[in-house]
């Protein structure tokens, strides 16, 4: 008879779970608190539900994955390519809640992410990130009727 036992093997993928399951019950809790409904069809709420259980899935999975033994070893994470992809979401966070808007926000969410991935020309990525964030914003806020956050570029539309 044989005794089998969970052992971890992979304790990156078990915090990369946690961290889902977190920010789906932040999602759960922020779609429930929502005060807007829909007088017909799926109101404001439906969408951040349905983006809670895609993170419960993708939580679970991970846990799947944690628990496999594999015979090929994980590689060790790049810690500075992890570092410019935090500095690019913080950037467009940031940018937005100060008020700079969604333009200069995209710009520097595609310039850091390209950073991460390998690309050296830092104020090449910023033009290109400028103008794919003002086609973004034209497309929503003038074709769609949606609107964006505003700043400084964006009034000028």
């Amino acid at each position: 008879m044989t005794e089998r036992s969970l052992k971890l093997a992979n304790r990156p993928a078990v915090v990369a779970a946690m961290v889902l399951f977190t920010v789906a019950a932040v999602t759960y809790w922020d779609a429930s608190q929502m005060t807007a409904r829909a007088t017909y069809g799926m109101g404001a709420n439906a969408a951040s539900y349905f983006i809670c259980l895609f993170l419960a899935v993708l939580g679970v999975g991970h846990l799947f994955t944690a628990f496999q033994t594999s015979a090929v070893d994980a590689e060790d994470a790049d810690w500075k390519a992890i570092g410019w992809i935090a500095l690019a979401l913080s950037g467009l966070i940031g940018s937005i809640w100060l008020g700079a808007g969604f333009i200069l926000g995209s710009a520097l969410l595609f310039a850091f992410t390209a950073r991460a991935f390998g690309r050296k020309s830092l104020g090449v990525d910023l033009v290109i990130g400028v103008a794919m964030g003002l086609i973004i914003f034209l497309l929503f806020n003038k074709l769609l009727s949606l609107a964006l956050p505003q700043g400084p570029f964006e009034r000028l539309f």
